[in-house]
């Protein structure tokens, strides 16, 4: 059975959510590629590579999914342009550590970005459509799930309704008005930023702490406050989270979980930006 980051009485999971290539000009925007390579390494072309693994969070009360993974709906033609290089495989993760679909409680989403909802819905071997957590209630923004229903121009390639539909009118859908803490110890509160609707994710037990910031702080090269993605529809935003979130997080030892770093997963940094500890995909031994 995997190991996973032991947070207080929490256990905290990575699973297999698929792992694609995207543009590192894309990513890191203004930034010049002479400082973001120094941080995150890139191919010949430029490319970057990005996990997306679901983060399992185990407490006494409940398991929480925060994000759900590319999902296994992409055509050839997707992973293609996505350059997908890792399948979603949710499943065997779970499995790994002893869980099934339908032992999960929770699923948080940060935002609803077809790489964050993308296993909201999976196909199953009769190549129907089901929700990949039948049990789960799936907890969302108001804001967010408001921009689903009508997404701006902006935003509309990336709510993609084949991995939200079902939630449409579904009891397992609730909206969330700022903040929320559906398990003892795991809160969600509105970030905006990176989309209208976007969260981020605290979490505490027995004096010690983590946070996931969602696509504000997506891997570790991003920790400086005017490092954001190009994909950011409110920038300012996500820039002023970030210098309101991060220290404090610092200053407190907390544990700063990813989701589309493929070499680190959670980390603790100093006030420089420097890890002073880490919890890497070696760590997690399967």
């Amino acid at each position: 059975m995997a190991n996973g980051l032991k947070l207080g009485s929490f256990e905290i999971f990575w699973l297999d959510g698929g792992v694609f290539e995207l543009d590192g000009g894309c990513m890191f925007g203004v930034v010049p590629r002479a400082l973001w390579q120094k941080k995150f390494p890139a191919s010949d072309d430029d490319y970057i590579q990005l996990s997306n693994t679901p983060i399992l969070v185990k407490t006494p009360d409940a398991n929480v999914i925060i994000d759900t993974g590319l999902g296994n709906k992409l055509t050839d033609k997707q992973k293609k342009i996505f350059r997908v290089t890792e399948e979603w495989d949710v499943e065997a993760s779970l499995a790994r550590v002893g869980l099934s679909r339908e032992d999960i409680d929770h699923v948080i989403l940060t935002h609803c970005d077809f790489d964050h909802s993308g296993g909201v819905v999976m196909q199953n071997e009769a190549a129907e459509l089901e929700l990949t957590w039948p049990k789960a209630i799936h907890h969302v923004q108001r804001a967010e799930w408001q921009d689903v229903l009508a997404p701006h121009r902006r935003a509309v390639n990336s709510y993609w309704p084949v991995n939200l539909d079902l939630l449409r009118g579904s009891e397992l859908l609730n909206l969330v008005n700022g903040e929320a803490e559906p398990v003892v110890g795991v809160k969600m509160a509105l970030t905006g930023g990176h989309t209208k609707g976007h969260q981020a994710i605290w979490l505490s037990s027995e004096g010690e702490k983590g946070v996931h910031l969602g696509d504000l702080f997506p891997n570790h090269a991003y920790f400086h406050p005017l490092w954001i993605t190009p994909y950011d529809n409110f920038p300012l935003d996500s820039i002023a989270q970030k210098e309101k979130l991060i220290g404090p997080a610092v200053d407190e030892k907390q544990w700063f979980l990813f989701y589309h770093d493929p070499y680190l997963l959670a980390g603790k940094f100093d006030r420089d930006g420097k890890v002073v500890e880490e919890f890497a995909l070696g760590d997690q031994v399967r």
